[in-house]
């Protein structure tokens, strides 16, 4: 880029640590200022990153910003998206898109009237790890795909957060929280998603807050906390999601691709560098295979320099609104699949990504 895309971040909680640890080695993006609902926070890390901390009203007015990095809690995505949108400016927001499909609607066709773009993570999947079993996939090693499962299960994050009690709210829980990884990895694969199925149950058990100063108190749960799924995806290609909160420990994959000639076992969706390994007729073992794909030494932000550039050259972004949109709807009908017991159609639809060849920088072309 001639010069790089100025940001704007709202919301500086635990996640953005990683936004800022990435973003300085990506050229075509440049900090500006940060916003937080804790004025004394947004003080704390403007200064660690030497910048300005600004009020959010401020941010969203401030001609020099062109994107907003909007980090807040899943029920703030659509309302800041929207605001960033209405000042003119260039939205990429944390997962998922929206609390649900109507408001995120509304935040896309914002934005496509302004001519403005939307991002979202997760941007874990543009990293080597994705994207060599990608490439395993599309030239062929394990043959033709026949299906994939994912698994992703805890016992719940008050084991470790100090403050969970949005992860138990609408728009939390482990669809909502940690599916965006799984689900954006298999559209990546295989492509849209025409239909799901799905189960969903709440346990009774009783749950607190495990550390901090809030240590010991209690959780109230709105959310389903175990979720099971089969996607139908456009290709002919369908696979089995499990999302839980309710399992103290498995030794199920996180995610494996099975095809007429072996399998793919793909790295930890929720991480940009994990090894992909890989099982043949041809070389019937485990074996790690050398990264063949993807953004490396990547970390949280290439998405943001994907867009930066997709802005710049006039193509499509990877990490885009309309993908995260359509991993939205089908969260929310796997819940209503779930709770209805039937078989839900998919209005929305995505394009498979285009692959990230290795050795590419999402900041320079």
């Amino acid at each position: 880029m001639t010069t790089p895309m100025r940001i704007g971040v709202i919301g500086v909680g635990k996640i953005a640590e990683q936004y800022f640890a990435q973003i300085p080695k990506l050229s075509n993006l440049e900090l500006v200022a940060v916003a937080d609902v804790n004025a004394e926070r947004a003080d704390e890390v403007a200064r660690e990153q030497h910048v300005e901390a600004l009020s959010v009203d401020a941010l969203l007015a401030d001609a020099r910003i062109d994107a907003v990095l909007n980090l807040t809690i899943p029920a703030a995505h659509v309302e800041i998206g929207l605001r960033a949108i209405a000042a003119g400016k260039h939205v990429f927001a944390e997962k998922p898109l929206g609390l649900n499909v109507a408001e995120s609607a509304e935040l896309l066709r914002a934005a496509d009237a302004a001519g403005l773009r939307v991002g979202s993570a997760p941007d874990t999947v543009l990293g080597t790890g994705v994207q060599t079993a990608r490439n395993l996939l599309d030239h062929g090693a394990i043959g033709a795909p026949v299906g994939a499962a994912a698994h992703w299960s805890s016992p719940g994050h008050e084991s470790w957060h100090p403050s969970p009690q949005f992860y138990y709210q609408p728009g939390g829980g482990p669809l909502f929280d940690m599916g965006p990884y799984y689900l954006t990895t298999l559209i990546t694969m295989f492509g849209p998603v025409v239909s799901v199925a799905g189960s969903v149950s709440t346990s009774d058990r009783s749950r607190s807050i495990g550390s901090g100063p809030l240590q010991g108190t209690p959780l109230d749960v709105s959310i389903d906390t175990h979720i099971s799924a089969i996607l139908f995806h456009e290709s002919g290609v369908s696979s089995t999601v499990t999302m839980s909160f309710d399992i103290w420990q498995s030794r199920a994959p996180m995610i494996e691709i099975y095809g007429t000639a072996g399998t793919i076992s793909v790295a930890d969706p929720n991480r940009f560098d994990d090894p992909t390994e890989v099982w043949t007729t041809d070389h019937p073992e485990w074996r790690v295979v050398p990264q063949s794909g993807g953004y490396a030494d990547a970390g949280r932000g290439v998405g943001l320099s994907d867009m930066a550039r997709g802005i710049e050259t006039g193509r499509p972004h990877r990490a885009s609104g309309d993908l995260a949109f359509h991993v939205l709807e089908i969260m929310e009908a796997v819940i209503i699949a779930g709770r209805e017991r039937r078989v839900v159609e998919l209005v929305s639809t995505t394009e498979r990504p285009e692959s990230v060849p290795a050795g590419s920088r999402p900041d320079q072309w």
